[in-house]
């Protein structure tokens, strides 16, 4: 399993590297609205107990599951935590906005590509603030765009609930990861699915436990 998650994360950073065929993002069948919120949040991982999630990964052709816990250290940090389905200890990190530190990390996964990987990702999933610079609507959602630096997020809040149900991650206009969370509290994403634009990665977490 360790193995050929390292072979195909090397051969999808060589493919990252040589795709010129990434679209620019647009939004479509929407229309601007006047901006009341100033930041918008994404609370799904705001608690202070543990969420626990099985984990499914899938790279190319292969799948690979697991066990992943996220837990907020402070207001900045959290703690992420991934193991095999026997329980063995994969890789353990905290990370916020601006820091990284690696806890553990099996030996097979301790490759630069691997840990990028995860902190990449991690990073945007947990991001939980974000400053709105434009809003707009459609039939079912209320649409919000943040930009911070040459990153953009537009973040899909449902109409009838209000609750976070897409986030677009997009770098230089260029969609890169589609997350989208199914949910019935604003503090707890029962399940979500990560998807990468640029490489043939999926993440797909679900609710093992519930956070209070």
């Amino acid at each position: 399993m360790l193995q050929f998650l390292r072979q195909n994360l090397v051969y999808s950073s060589l493919i990252l590297v040589l795709a010129t065929s990434c679209k620019t993002y647009k939004l479509t069948d929407v229309k601007p609205v006047s901006i009341a919120e100033k930041v918008v949040e994404n609370l799904y991982f705001s608690s202070n107990g543990d969420y626990v999630y099985k984990c499914q990964i899938d790279i190319y052709k292969n799948h690979v599951s697991g066990i992943l816990i996220i837990k907020k250290l402070n207001e900045t940090t959290h703690r992420v935590v991934l193991t095999s389905d026997f329980g063995n200890k994969l890789i353990d990190f905290e990370i916020a906005d601006n820091d990284f530190k690696i806890n553990y990390v099996l030996p097979d996964l301790d490759k630069k590509i691997v840990i990028n990987f995860l902190k990449n990702d991690f990073r945007q999933l947990l991001r939980r603030q974000y400053p709105v610079s434009e809003s707009f609507v459609n039939d079912h959602s209320r649409i919000y765009l943040s930009r911070i630096d040459n990153k953009s997020y537009y973040l899909f809040f449902n109409k009838d609930n209000g609750l976070l149900k897409q986030i677009i991650y997009t770098r230089n206009s260029r969609e890169k990861i589609d997350f989208t969370f199914e949910a019935k509290k604003p503090i707890f994403a029962d399940s979500l699915n990560l998807h990468h634009k640029d490489f043939k990665i999926n993440i797909k977490l679900f609710q093992i436990t519930e956070t209070e």
